[in-house]
């Protein structure tokens, strides 16, 4: 490895170089067509509107016995949790 490759800053693999930074500026400024563009990975939505984080403590043995239920259930904690509520508040 040179100097210079040593120095030269990499994104994803990449080698991010002055003409590249150029490039990509130069897109930029001619604009993007919005309706191209799409979301791209992240969670799935899982209601009507973007979900709200909710911080809640559990004792180890609640706890312990989620993660069993999310096991058994082959989900996760936040799905056993969001599925508990739906049947103890009574909403769909």
């Amino acid at each position: 490895m040179t100097d210079e490759t040593a120095r030269t800053p990499i994104s994803g693999g990449v080698p991010v170089t002055d003409e590249l930074v150029a490039r990509l500026a130069g897109e930029a400024e001619a604009g993007y067509d919005v309706e191209v563009l799409r979301r791209r990975g992240g969670r799935r939505s899982i209601g009507s509107a973007p979900g709200e984080v909710v911080p809640v403590r559990l004792d180890p043995e609640l706890r312990a016995a989620l993660a069993t239920r999310a096991a058994a259930d082959h989900t996760n904690a936040s799905e056993v949790i969001r599925q508990a509520l739906r049947a103890w508040l009574d909403v769909a």
